[in-house]
């Protein structure tokens, strides 16, 4: 998977959406916007308004997904590698995977659980596709991404200038992530409707939060690419002369 174009795709929705709110703003200072011969009333504009938060959180959470899954996929790429490749960090993941350490499980489950793991590294298979457990569930900000690097062996960088603009109080005392989590999450738990969501924002406040969480996102595929290329999944004395793939 190509982490930055399908990233694009993804944000050119985002920005496409934004071009549509431009044009209704810049509508709404001639009169009333209409479509159809019906007026767009200010409580619809806010409600449109309020989804950009929605797609911000959309875009950072599967950006953590695709991160993720393209070092599980790195791990078992051509069956080139095998469990007791895995750097120590990584390893323990694939671990947490196959005896769903995670999960709770029966006696005989755990069993069968413990069994599958001994099976593959007796045989020393070669690792196959897996999954790592992410959590997040709705929870995903920058700490969030952060930490699941951590988990993974790796402190997640980024320039100083996008750190800053990432960390930034913008609105409530939140950073830009922090809030469009915490405003995704209201909405969609029902503690705040969407046209309180979109109250008093403009389109230019929502594209100085696209711009911060794109600039941001960027740097984080950045050093997950990073990361593979450089087969830091692997411990250091298997890796391929360099670290980068051949």
């Amino acid at each position: 998977m190509d982490l930055n174009a399908v990233f694009d795709d993804r944000l050119q929705e985002i920005e496409a959406y934004l071009d549509f709110l431009d044009a209704l703003e810049q509508q709404v200072r001639l009169g009333p916007p209409r479509i159809g011969g019906a007026a767009i009333t200010s409580q619809q504009q806010k409600i449109l308004y309020s989804s950009v938060y929605l797609q911000l959180y959309n875009l950072v959470e599967a950006t953590a997904t695709w991160c993720i899954e393209a070092v599980t996929v790195a791990t078992a790429d051509g069956a080139r590698w095998k469990p007791a490749d895995l750097d120590q960090q990584v390893r323990r993941e694939w671990v947490r995977h196959i005896a769903r350490t995670h999960v709770d499980l029966t006696y005989e489950h755990r069993l069968e659980s413990a069994v599958e793991l001994c099976n593959k590294l007796v045989d020393a298979l070669p690792l196959a596709a897996w999954n790592l457990e992410k959590g997040g569930g709705g929870n995903w900000d920058d700490s969030e991404l952060e930490q699941i690097a951590g988990r993974l062996g790796f402190q997640l960088r980024v320039s100083q200038p996008v750190y800053t603009a990432i960390k930034r109080k913008v609105r409530d005392d939140k950073s830009a992530l922090v809030l469009v989590k915490y405003l995704r999450n209201r909405l969609a738990h029902g503690t705040l409707s969407f046209a309180e969501c979109g109250d008093g924002v403009t389109v230019h406040d929502l594209r100085e939060m696209k711009n911060v969480t794109a600039l941001y996102l960027r740097e984080v595929i950045g050093a997950f690419t990073l990361f593979i290329n450089n087969t830091e999944f692997i411990r250091p004395e298997r890796r391929p002369v360099g670290g980068a793939h051949p």
